[in-house]
This record gives structure tokens, C-alpha cells and sequence, in this order.
């Protein structure tokens, strides 16, 4: 059922809205997760820090895509506010043409940079073969990380969150069958984990496109929609390559930490790695929201209700930290407990739980900063959020991180605490930019 933001009781619509998107994303991060539990119960530390640094990077390569592929949600969302259904067809058609053209590039860069890659992030010599095989068979399927993130960005422009839902629940059950074929049958072991994923992610499109040509759609979208539009293109590329271009430098942020923590040894590469695919799960919220926050904002600008996308943010950040004090107690207290899950070794239990300590703060900060985030993308102001990402991820994140690892014996809590850090930076920046554009916005309307 696609839904009109623009009225209604807005607690009741955005969580409404965000449960279903909060349970997909969920699905989604047990790709990976299930890839690193079931190779650490069948495999060696050497399996877990491939997945674990092979993940990253294709982790990293998936956010780029999603971050343009929202520059579809918001501008059809704006269309589908404004009531121009028609216009929001094209907007659709030039982003499947678009999107067409960035798989097959994805796809031949991934292919030929597996290796390169792998050394870049310092995999650690046991493990430098396994992470270029994770990050080669996972490169393969590049076609359909590109096309789940375009079909997901159509549902989520037209208010729709329960058929990506549904559609990631089918294909998770079928990566942790693949992942039990593969890896523990077969005794492929990261070769197997990956296939495993690819298979999943192919099943998860095909179904959505199966789907998405029986259901009623807010638009018209002809064949001869299906094209690009110069003017369109260049609109969608506005809005998604600074929202790209954050999440890439953010990711690219968290991957030095990685390659500075891999220097550490393998211990320490696989109790981060663990360690950050716990976070995927803890930050799931907040992740969730952003998204929300984008497809709610972005209706009700476009329909010119701009105190109704204002109180949308606060009931967001409201309940978003309600959830984020609960996360935060059991990453601090309870991280170990949280560690057992994927590996029983009991230094690297030790090592993950270290880490978790101190990211269990970003539990509560990024119920702010996400949901500033989402609310800018909404508002068509990605370009800012592309700038304080990076300032927080090049100004702070990195280097107290770098600084920090150069001191003899130091624990990874101290590594970790970079990321809060960096997080505080950012919504002082965001909490300043959002005064500074309402004063301006008030001063506007009252010269009007």
C-alpha cells in the first residue's frame, strides 16, 4: 500500500512507515551477518577477518549506490507531493536508464580491483587470498546490489515500505540456506559465503520486479519513459551523488580505521570485525528513520507543508532515542555476551567487546544526527549533508583514531571512541545549519 505523508496524525504515520524499513534493514545486515556467523562457526579467524574486511568494502560500494539512489526517492517523492504523477513516471524511467549504466560500471571496477582493494585495506597476510575471493564472487552479483537499491528507492519515493520488507525476508532465508549449503556442506568456505549472498540478493530483485508489475503505482510509467533525460538525470545526480559521495567518504572513513586496526594483528582485525557487524544491527533505528525521515520530508515539501516536515523531526528524534538509551545499555554492559554470537574465540570476544564499549555512546547521539540527516536529504539539502559527513569523518574520525592507535598497548575502547567523537561534531553542525536556514526562511515569509 503506497501512502500520502502529507496528512494525518505524523507519530502514528512515521513509525508506521519506519517499522517495516527497520525490519528490512535488519534482514539486510544478516547478509553479511549471517556470512561472517557462519563462517565463524565453521571456519578460522583467517575466514572471519576476510568476511569481514571483504564486507566492508562491498559495504561501502552498496551505501554509494543507495546514497543516488535516494536522489530518486526524494525527487519523486517531491513530484508525487506536488500531485504530478506524470512527471514522477519520468522520473522513475530516467533512473532505471541511469541505474542501467552504473551496474555494468560497478560491475567491471569490482571485478578488476578485488586484489588492489584487499591490499589497500592491509587484509592480514593469512588472510589477503580469502578477502580478494569474498570481494571478487561478491563483485559478480554487482548487478543486483545496483537494482535492489533502484527498486527500493521507487517504493520508498511512493510511501511503500513493506514489499522491500518482504521481499528482503525471502532472499535473507535464502542466504543462510546457501550459506549452510555452501560453507558448512560444501566446505566452500568464503568462496561459498559469498556466492551465498549473490544468489540471495538475485532472488530478492527478481521477486520485486515481479511485484512491482502487478501492483497500482501513484505514477504512469511508459516504455518510452524508460530513458535518459537530461534534465532529469541531472536533477537525480543533484540530489543522490553528494548523499553518495557522504556515505562513501564516511564508509572510506571506517575502512582506515579497519586498515589501522588490521595493522594491529589479526586478533584485533577480527574482534572489529565482529564488533562492526554488531553495530549494523545496534544502528539499525536510527538508519531506519534517516530513510523514513527522507521519504516523509520530501512529500511534504514538495506539497509545501514545511511545519508539518518540522515536527516529523522531532517526533523522529523523540522516538529514535527512546530505542537509543535501551542500545546503548546493552552495548555497554553486554557487549561481550553480543561478541559469542559469531565467534567463540575468547580473545577476539574480548577484543569486539572492547570496541563495542565505546561506540555504545553513537547509540544516542545518532538518533540526532540521523534524523537531521534524513530530514535535509527530504529537504533537498544533500550537498550539506555530504559536508559535515566528511567533516566528521576526515576531521575527527580519522585522525583521533590514527593518534590514538600510535600509543603503545592501547585497547580498541580508545580506537572506538573516534567514532562518537566525530558524531557530536556533526549535529553541533547540523543543530547550527538548521537555525541558520530557518531564521533565513522566517525572514523570507514575513518580507512575502
Amino acid at each position: 500500500m503506497n501512502k500520502n505523508f502529507t496528512e494525518g496524525k505524523i507519530l502514528r504515520q512515521l513509525i508506521g512507515f519506519a517499522l517495516p524499513m527497520l525490519l528490512a534493514l535488519f534482514l539486510q545486515a544478516m547478509y553479511g551477518a549471517i556470512d561472517l556467523l557462519v563462517v565463524g562457526r565453521f571456519g578460522v579467524p583467517a575466514d572471519v577477518s576476510a568476511v569481514s574486511t571483504g564486507s566492508q568494502i562491498m559495504q561501502t560500494i552498496t551505501f554509494m549506490i543507495e546514497g543516488v539512489s535516494m536522489g530518486i526517492t526524494v525527487l519523486a517523492g517531491h513530484r508525487i507531493g506536488e500531485g504530478n504523477n506524470k512527471e514522477a513516471g519520468r522520473v522513475i524511467g530516467s533512473g532505471i536508464a541511469l541505474f542501467g549504466i552504473i551496474a555494468v560500471l560497478a560491475t567491471a571496477l569490482m571485478l578488476s580491483c578485488a586484489r588492489p582493494l584487499a591490499a589497500l585495506m592491509r587484509a592480514p597476510a593469512e588472510a589477503f587470498d580469502l578477502t580478494v575471493t569474498y570481494i571478487f564472487w561478491c563483485s559478480a552479483g554487482m548487478i543486483f546490489i545496483v537494482a535492489y537499491n533502484l527498486l527500493g528507492s521507487i517504493f520508498r519515493g511512493v510511501g511503500n515500505s513493506k514489499i522491500p520488507l518482504m521481499t528482503v525476508a525471502i532472499a535473507c532465508a535464502f542466504n543462510i540456506i546457501g550459506d549452510l549449503v555452501f560453507v558448512a556442506g560444501f566446505k566452500m568456505g568464503v568462496a561459498g559465503a559469498a556466492l551465498a549472498t549473490v544468489m540471495a540478493q538475485g532472488v530478492s530483485v527478481l521477486l520485486s520486479l515481479v511485484i512491482i508489475r502487478r501492483m497500482k503505482m501513484p505514477f504512469k510509467l511508459a516504455r518510452r519513459d524508460i530513458r535518459l533525460r537530461k534534465r532529469i538525470v541531472k536533477r537525480i545526480l543533484f540530489l543522490g551523488v553528494p548523499i553518495a559521495l557522504q556515505d562513501l567518504l564516511v564508509s572510506i572513513s571506517f575502512l582506515v580505521i579497519l586498515a589501522i586496526v588490521n595493522s594491529l594483528g589479526l586478533v584485533a582485525s577480527a574482534g572489529v570485525g565482529v564488533a562492526e557487524k554488531l553495530c549494523a544491527f545496534i544502528m539499525l533505528v536510527p538508519s531506519a528513520y534517516m530513510q523514513s525521515m527522507s521519504a516523509f520530508v520530501a512529500q511534504n515539501i514538495g506539497a509545501e507543508k514545511y511545519d508539518r516536515a518540522k515536527r516529523a523531526l522531532l517526533c523522529g528524534i523523540l522516538s529514535s532515542l527512546a530505542v537509543g538509551v535501551v542500545m546503548f545499555y546493552i552495548s555497554f554492559f553486554q557487549g561481550d555476551v553480543l561478541s559469542t554470537i559469531f565467534t567463540s574465540d575468547p580473545k577476539v570476544v574480548s577484543a569486539a567487546a572492547s570496541y563495542l564499549k565505546a561506540y555504545s555512546f553513537d547509540c544516542i547521539l545518532t538518533s540526532f544526527l540521523f534524523c537531521f540527516s534524513g530530514y535535509f536529504n527530504g529537504c533537498g539539502r544533500t550537498m550539506f549533508n555530504m559536508l559535515q559527513g566528511v567533516a566528521g569523518a576526515f576531521c575527527v574520525r580519522i585522525p583521533v583514531s590514527y593518534f590514538v592507535s600510535r600509543i603503545a598497548g592501547v585497547s580498541l575502547f580508545y580506537i572506538g571512541l573516534a567514532t562518537p567523537c566525530s558524531t557530536v561534531v556533526q549535529i553541533i553542525l547540523c543543530l547550527t545549519y538548521f537555525i541558520i536556514t530557518e531564521r533565513k526562511a522566517r525572514a523570507l515569509r514575513a518580507k512575502i
